[in-house]
C-alpha cells in the first residue's frame, strides 16, 4: 500500500501478511506484524526496499523476486497515474506459481486531472450530490450539510470558522462553500445560484477575506446575480481585505437588500438572527 505521508513528507510503503484485516486494527495490536518504509521520491523505490517487503509478506525462492517485481510495478503506476494512495489487499500467491494483486483501491490527486483526463473522465456522477457536482465544474468546493444557512466563503480554513461562529449562536450551516484563492466573478455568480436554488436555505452568510482575492470582484458577482434572479432570502455580507472600500460602494450603491456588516461575529449574529 502507498499512501503520501505529512509525517515522512513523502510516499510511505506499508506492508502486513495479515490479509483482509483493518490495518489500523493490526498497527495497534500487533505492531510487529506491520511492515512501514518511507520512499525517497528522488531515488525511488530500490531492490533493497521491494526484498524487504517480499521477506516481511514470506515469499521465497522464485516468488520472491516475482513479488519484488510486482511492488515494483505497483509503485511505477503510483507515479504513473499520481495517485495519493494504492492499496492492495490481497497479493497472493496462485496455483500456477504467479504473485499476484487481487483486489486494489487507488485514490488519485485532484490537482493532476489536467495531466490524467482519461482516468478522470471515467468518473462516475450518477450517486454523487448534483450540487457538488455542478460547483465542481466551476472549480468549486461545495459540501451539502443538514442546517439552513448557507456559507459562501473563500478558504477552507475561514470556512470551518464560519460554520464553527454559526453554531455558537445557535445557528447551523447549510453547506461548505469554498471559492477558492484565484475566484472569477462568474464563479461567485454561479456559487450563489447554487445556494439560493436549495430549498433549505433559509439566509445566506458570504464571508469573505480579500488576500489574493479582490473583494469588489466578490461583490460585483453579487450585484449581477441580484440583476438576474431573484433572491427571496436574507444575504449577509462580510468583506475584509484587498480592494474593500470599493466592495464596500459596489454594495452600498447598489439598492438591494443586502445586510453588511464589519466583521465576521457581527456578520455571524445578523446571519442567525435572519432566519430566527
Amino acid at each position: 500500500m502507498f499512501p503520501s505521508c505529512r509525517e515522512h513528507n513523502g510516499p510511505v510503503l506499508i506492508a502486513s501478511p495479515d490479509g483482509g484485516m483493518d490495518i489500523e486494527e493490526v498497527a495497534a495490536k500487533t505492531p510487529d506484524r506491520l511492515l512501514t518504509l518511507p520512499i525517497d521520491i528522488h531515488q525511488g523505490l530500490t531492490d533493497d526496499v521491494a526484498g524487504q517487503v517480499a521477506d516481511f509478506l514470506n515469499f521465497t525462492g522464485d516468488l520472491r523476486s516475482k513479488c519484488m517485481q510486482e511492488v515494483k510495478n505497483i509503485w511505477n503506476m503510483f507515479l504513473g497515474v499520481d495517485a495519493t494512495q494504492i492499496e492492495i489487499n490481497p497479493l497472493i500467491e496462485t496455483p500456477q506459481g504467479h504473485v499476484v494483486a487481487v483486489d486494489a483501491k487507488i485514490q488519485f490527486d485532484d490537482n493532476a486531472e489536467f495531466r490524467q483526463k482519461d482516468i478522470f473522465g471515467l468518473e462516475d456522477f450518477s450517486e454523487s450530490d448534483p450540487r457538488e457536482v455542478d460547483a465542481a465544474s466551476h472549480n468549486l468546493t461545495y459540501i451539502g450539510m443538514d442546517g439552513n444557512i448557507g456559507c459562501l466563503v473563500n478558504g477552507a480554513g475561514l470556512a470551518m470558522a464560519t460554520m464553527d461562529i454559526i453554531k455558537l449562536y445557535g445557528g447551523s450551516p447549510a453547506n461548505f462553500l469554498d471559492l477558492g484563492g484565484g475566484v472569477q466573478e462568474h464563479q461567485v455568480e454561479h456559487a450563489l445560484r447554487i445556494l439560493t436554488s436549495d430549498k433549505t436555505v433559509k439566509a445566506v452568510f458570504i464571508n469573505i477575506f480579500g488576500g489574493i482575492v479582490n473583494t469588489a470582484t466578490i461583490a460585483s458577482g453579487l450585484i449581477k446575480v441580484y440583476n438576474t434572479t431573484k433572491i427571496e432570502v436574507p444575504l449577509v455580507v462580510r468583506l475584509e481585505g484587498n480592494n474593500v472600500d470599493e466592495a464596500k460602494r459596489i454594495l452600498a450603491e447598489s439598492g438591494f437588500p443586502i445586510e453588511t456588516a464589519n466583521d465576521l461575529d457581527e456578520a455571524a449574529k445578523k446571519a442567525v438572527a435572519a432566519i430566527s
